[in-house]
């Protein structure tokens, strides 16, 4: 409900319509590749899903028995840079999807005949896919483009999904956690003072890095030694940075749960939107070794609430409900094959030419667990860098590394993140007076 109240509140476009650019090398390819896209539409309920609201009590999912996927050839885009000309008469930033009809997603191409292939752009909504979902995906159209569609096992239903969470919720259970969490936090985390939760995504900033191989492996070591995850060791440093940027030591920021957890059987298999965002609570005051012991602690609480709604969670705290409880989100994914680059072959005839993330918050990290490696993307408000922010990000989990392993007593927020420039920045320059 919250991604639809995003989309009806968005003046223009919508922060949840993404996005993967493709390229293909011949019109067959391309048919071929929507076939298998059909096909994978025809097998899951969720993508034969539209939302229907107007007229009703609360918003309804409805399922459609048969919703055949909108292609379309777009021609008069010139003949060089076709793809950017592509994006741009249909930029997500401007673009809505009629979410009252099924499927919730759309293949627009043309042909680019300087580089004697055909680019497209497959559009689709949040509301029906997260990050897993789009693995998922991805894997049944290899099969399903080899030729193996009959090796594929039987889909899992969302609906099963959704009955097992109607089955399990407990309001009262989610009051009582979030109160014993949040109830005496009554300022709330937003970095560069910024309070807008509510913004459609258009302008945001996007930077990647990779985490250098020996910090990686560093990260993997230590997180075993301490008896956490790798992502509770994310999550305090990714604290230390929200809590300098908000000038807080007492930090909330949003963190998103995979939701299936508690999905039923066969959920790690299942389409559909799974992913929920809720509070976390870190003391960057605390003795490092403890913060994250603390820190690992209250993830793994959350999970037995993960399906607890945001607004819930916010009501229990002492903020206002004027305000936001926190303005920075951390999503923490586990990604089992590298992410795939622009330009680099997904199947055959087929290439990848990235994609479009965007959020509501000014403030969002996302780190991609590879399996060895981790790779970092910040999403930043106009005004911030996000290259700068995804710097601050890795000298804080360098900090974080060296404190636990030489001095494990000593808090967090005592070590600067800051590089030598902003040093001199906000040592110097602002304070230099004429």
């Amino acid at each position: 409900q919250g991604i639809l109240y995003h989309h009806l509140s968005a003046e223009q476009g919508d922060p949840y319509l993404l996005q993967s650019r493709l390229a293909f090398d011949s019109p067959a390819r391309l048919q071929a590749w929507v076939a298998a896209l059909q096909q994978v539409i025809d097998r899951h309920d969720i993508l034969r899903t539209s939302v229907v609201w107007e007229g009703l009590a609360e918003p309804v999912q409805v399922v459609w028995r048969q919703a055949r996927l909108e292609v379309r050839e777009v021609t008069g885009l010139g003949e060089t840079a076709v793809l950017e000309a592509l994006q741009a008469r249909f930029d997500a930033r401007q673009q809505r999807l009629d979410l009252t009809q099924a499927p919730l997603l759309r293949l627009l191409f043309a042909e680019d005949r300087r580089h004697g292939e055909w680019v497209a752009l497959l559009q689709f909504h949040h509301l029906t896919l997260d990050h897993a979902a789009m693995a998922v995906i991805g894997e049944e159209l290899q099969v399903l483009l080899e030729g193996r569609g009959d090796t594929l096992p039987a889909a899992v239903p969302y609906r099963n999904y959704v009955a097992q969470v109607c089955l399990g919720e407990d309001q009262a259970g989610h009051e009582a956690f979030f109160r014993a969490q949040l109830g005496d936090v009554q300022v709330p985390t937003l970095p560069y003072g910024l309070a807008d939760v509510q913004g459609d995504g258009a302008a945001l900033e996007q930077a990647q890095l990779q985490l250098a191989p020996a910090q990686a492996q560093a990260v993997r070591e230590l997180a075993r030694q301490q008896g956490v995850s790798a992502a509770s060791l994310m999550h305090l440093a990714w604290a230390r940075v929200v809590g300098m940027l908000a000038g807080r030591q007492d930090v909330v920021f949003g963190t998103v749960l995979m939701g299936r957890l508690q999905g039923g059987e066969g959920a790690d298999r299942a389409l559909g939107m799974f992913i929920n965002t809720l509070p976390l609570r870190v003391d960057v005051a605390q003795p490092v070794a403890q913060a994250l012991h603390t820190t690992h602690q209250r993830l793994s609480a959350l999970l037995g609430h993960e399906h607890a709604p945001l607004a819930l969670a916010q009501r229990c705290s002492g903020v206002g409900v004027a305000a936001p409880l926190f303005s920075a989100l951390l999503n923490y994914r586990h990604s089992a094959d590298p992410v795939a680059r622009d330009g680099e072959g997904i199947w055959q005839g087929v290439r990848l030419l990235g994609g479009e993330e965007r959020s509501n918050y000014p403030l969002t990290l996302s780190v991609d667990d590879l399996g060895e490696g981790f790779s970092l993307s910040v999403l930043a408000a106009a005004g911030i860098s996000a290259a700068q922010v995804g710097g601050w990000m890795v000298n804080a989990l360098g900090q974080l590394l060296q404190a636990l392993q030489q001095a494990p007593e000593q808090t967090l927020h005592q070590s600067s993140v800051l590089d030598e420039a902003a040093l001199q920045q906000v040592l110097v320059d602002f304070n230099a007076t004429t």
